[in-house]
Formats: structure tokens, sequence, C-alpha cells
């Protein structure tokens, strides 16, 4: 079984059928309006499930005026089922031969690629993505599901034979799942993270509980839907919707959860972190966000450098974990790079991200709004801001969360705009000596995501591969400077305070962190 991505716009624009695409996708946010105001259920053990605390709305970021659903409020009470739910259903789960839970887990692919311009639509409307980063999303939940399938079977469901310590002993390791596992999701990849963590841990034979962003419970909901379609029993998927107080913290307090995969911001997941492993040890495999460099040479490609800069900074508002919210530039050239910056900025089209001319769409909520506001303020103040700085009020942008891409230049290296993470369409620009000081700038974050560098220099590149200190690394990457992790291609992976486990999603190690060793000895001589 080979594995290929999906890459529907790149593949589409090589075959001149993008036009098709774009189509679809329009008739797609058509059905998905159409919807406003709609009330969806959680689901446990299969049955939907409202809530007695009543509902509450997903807007959208385009317009608070826009409903894109209304979902339950859930409870402990409502959590506790759903765990109680994924433990019954285990059971039965962790026999199902590792050949058939691939097997379903290919056929929620087929699944997902025949609804991805719902998945595109959802994404818009729900998480302000415009058509291609929705694309994008969409793509990487099917490459998830397809790739993990592969992982289990190219392993053999992990189970290996061992040594012979002495003659009569025929040893084996087999990788067996852990029971249930509360899967929290963020809202700036609520297609693709929601099904990674979540097959993840189901095709090693876990049952989950998913609580999705409640930024983006309509996307949680329609992975759960698909995976549902695809044939996955009663109970094997659970889902329950509100906010962080109301269901994540029940779930990560449960004592019936055997482990959690979490991706979000830092304070977010070592809160939960403690919680979890307040009373006893289990696992907690954690993506935590990053203050992601990109280091620009003084023998760099500076058109190479800009075009990655740009579409690391501001793809998707800047609200990737691996956004590049600060540049290194070598004080040589310090001044012509960003005088490039700021002219590629001015093609950059900010606005309604259901317009194809869209580059920039409005940030996730009203406290990403504010926070803009805030870092812009202390930016004007205390640093230069060269591109940007505003707020977007003007005619049909008054009622969503617009603001326009930001650079600001003269930052010092130990600023708070250069050391604490925005997630924002905001980038720095800080002046280092050389590539050995670049570095050490670098590294000198809590944080160890991803990070970028452009030169020409073929030793440069080595020692910034040798040297930094994160989880994925790109050189000359004008496709994205410091973005873009393909499935198959780079693992996700954060060091430091950017991850918990040092393995990637997307990854070869990926799907044998959902399971713990058995080794079996059998001294029965036949």
């Amino acid at each position: 079984m080979a594995f290929k991505n999906e890459h529907s716009y790149y593949r589409a624009t090589l075959a001149g059928k993008e036009t098709d695409l774009d189509r679809k996708y329009e008739k797609a946010l058509t059905r998905l309006e159409k919807k406003s105001g709609k009330r969806y259920p959680m689901i446990i053990n299969g049955n939907e499930i409202y809530s007695s605390a009543g509902e509450f709305d997903s807007k959208s970021p385009i317009s608070s005026e826009l409903v894109v659903g209304r979902f339950p409020i859930g409870l402990r009470e409502n959590v506790n089922a759903a765990v109680a739910a994924a433990k019954a259903a285990y059971a039965t789960w962790k026999e199902v031969p590792y050949q058939e839970r691939a097997e379903l887990c290919k056929k929620a692919a087929r699944i997902f690629h025949k609804r991805r311009y719902d998945f595109w639509a959802a994404l818009t409307l729900e998480a302000g993505k415009n058509r291609f980063e929705a694309s994008i999303d969409a793509d990487e939940a099917t490459d998830f599901l397809n790739y993990y399938a592969l992982q289990i079977i190219k392993n053999k469901g992990f189970k290996i034979s061992m040594g012979k310590p002495f003659p009569e002993e025929n040893c084996t390791s087999i990788l067996k799942p852990f029971g249930v596992w509360a899967v929290i999701s963020p809202f700036n990849f609520p297609v693709a993270v929601t099904a990674g963590m979540a097959i993840g841990a189901i095709v090693a034979g876990n049952t989950v509980v998913l609580k999705p962003s409640s930024d983006c419970p309509l996307c949680g909901y329609l992975v759960y839907e698909a995976l549902r379609d695809a044939g996955l029993p009663a109970g094997v998927c659970n889902f329950v919707t509100g906010s962080g107080s109301s269901t994540g913290v029940p779930l990560v307090e449960n004592d019936d959860v055997a482990g959690f995969v979490f991706t979000g911001s830092f304070e977010t997941g070592m809160a939960n972190f403690r919680r979890a492993l307040a009373k006893k040890p289990r696992p907690y495999i954690a993506e935590m966000g990053g203050k992601n460099p990109i280091i620009v040479s003084n023998k760099a490609d500076m058109a190479k450098a800009a075009e990655g800069v740009v579409r690391s900074s501001f793809g998707y508002s800047g609200q990737k974990c691996s956004a590049c919210s600060r540049v290194l530039v070598h004080k040589d050239i310090k001044d012509a790079l960003v005088r490039l910056l700021v002219e590629k900025m001015k093609t950059l089209k900010t606005g309604d991200p259901r317009k194809k001319e869209t580059f920039v769409g409005p940030v996730i909520n009203e406290a990403a709004y504010k926070r803009f506001q805030e870092a812009s303020i202390l930016a004007k103040k205390e640093c230069k801001v060269v591109a940007g700085g505003r707020i977007i009020t003007e005619g049909e942008y008054q009622k969503g969360y617009f603001v326009e891409p930001t650079v600001v230049d003269n930052v010092p290296r130990d600023h708070r705009l250069a050391t604490e993470e925005l997630f924002l369409p905001f980038t720095v620009i800080v002046t280092v000596d050389n590539l050995e000081d670049a570095l050490n700038v670098a590294n000198s974050s809590e944080y160890g995501l991803t990070a970028g560098i452009f030169t020409e220099d073929r030793s440069e590149i080595t020692t910034f591969f040798n040297t930094m200190e994160a989880g994925v690394l790109y050189a000359n990457r004008t496709r994205g400077g410091s973005t873009g992790a393909v499935v198959g291609g780079q693992s996700f992976v954060g060091w430091k305070s950017s991850g918990t486990t040092g393995r990637g999603a997307g990854g070869p190690y990926y799907v044998s962190q959902f399971l713990r060793e058995q080794c079996h000895t059998d001294c029965i001589t036949q």
C-alpha cells in the first residue's frame, strides 16, 4: 500500500482544473450558509445528547451575525457518560485485528475525500480560512487517516519477535492500547488535527472522547460524522462540546481516561498536564505552540527570503502553531529585507475569506482581536511599525475580527513582542550580527517547534540543521519558511515547551505513542 498526499489545490492547478474546485467549494458554502443556526448534538455511545445547561452559538469570525451552528453546553455528567461509553466499547474494540482497524481508517479517508468541499466550507465559515488554507486543512485530515493506517500495517500491529535469553524461552514484544483517550483539539486546524489525534488513538485500538475547540465545534462534528459513517462502532468515538471549564476540565480529571492528546496553547496544555497527572502517571501527548524564527543570512536570496517570510507569517492570519513570528536578519541586509517585505505585503488581500482573492482573513475571536490591538499599541510605543498595525472596521468588516498583517522593526531581542507567542498576523524584525548570533537568539526561546533559514551557503545550512533546537527545520523554503509540514514528509514535532513526547504528528513514530509495550515469554516446548 503506497501513500500519496491529497494536495487537492496543487494537483488541480497543475491539471488546469482549479476553476472546477472553486465552483464546488462555492456550492458547498451556499449549502452550509443555508443551514445557519442549525442545532447539533453531542454523541455518546452513538446516541444524540443535548444538555440541561442549554446551548452556545458557534459564530463566524467573518461576522458575529453569522451563526454557523448551535451546540450543547456539555456538563461533567455528559463527560462522565462519554468516558463510560468509551470504556465499555474498549473491551471489544481492542480485540479487533489491526488489519480491520486500518481498513476502516482507509474507508474513512475515502469519505473525507468525497466530502472535502463541505469540510472546506465549514473551515471558512467557522475558522475563517480562505479556500486554499481550508483545502490544506481538509487534505491533511485525509492524509492522516491513510498514513496512520499504513503505519499500523507496515509495522504488523507493532508485534516483533525478540531474542532467546535461555534456550527454552521464546520472547515477543507487542505494543498494546491503553484504553480511553481524551482528544482535545484546537481551533486552528479543527479538521486535520482533530482527525489526526483521534485516528492515531483509534487505529491503535483505543477508544476516544473527542472535545473540539468551542470556537469550531461544527468542524469537530463533521469529523465525528465521517468516522461514524465509515462504520466505527458506537462508543469508540464519543463527541462532547462546551467550554474548557464545562467539559475540558472534567475530561482531564476523569480517572477512567487512560491517556490524553492535546493541541493548543502552552498555558492550557500545562494546566491540563498538571491535572491529568495529579493522581497517577498517564501518557500525555501535547503540541503547545511556538515562537518560530526565520533566519535571513547576508548570503540569502532576498526574494526567496521575503516570499518565505510573508507566507509563513501571514498564512491563515498567523494563527498556525508554526507561523513565523520573528525574523532574525543579518544587520547588513536588514533595511533591504524590510523594504522587500513591505512591498510584498502591499499585494496581500485582507478581507472576507469566502472571496477567492483573499489571502488574510479574520482572526478567530474577540480575544485574539483584543490581543492584536494590545500588541499594536505596544509596538507603536516601543518599536517601529513598518506595515499594518490597524484593525479593520469599515463597511462589511465591522462585525468581524479583521486586522492588518503587521511587521514591526527595531525590536530588541528580549522584548515581549520577540519572546511571547501572540498567534496573530504579527511578525517582528530582530537584527543579528552573524549566523552564530542568530542561532543563539533563536535557541534562547522556551519554545522549539519550527524554524527556517534562508542562505545560499551550504555550510550555513549544515550549521543551522546541527544547531537549531526545534523539531521542524526548513532551509530556503519559499512555500513557507517555517510553515506547511506535510504528512509523510515533515513530522510535526515540538521540542522544549512546544511538545511533550518528541514524536511528531504525520511521522513514523506517532501511532506508537498510543500504545504500551508488553513482553511475552513462552517456555512451553512442543
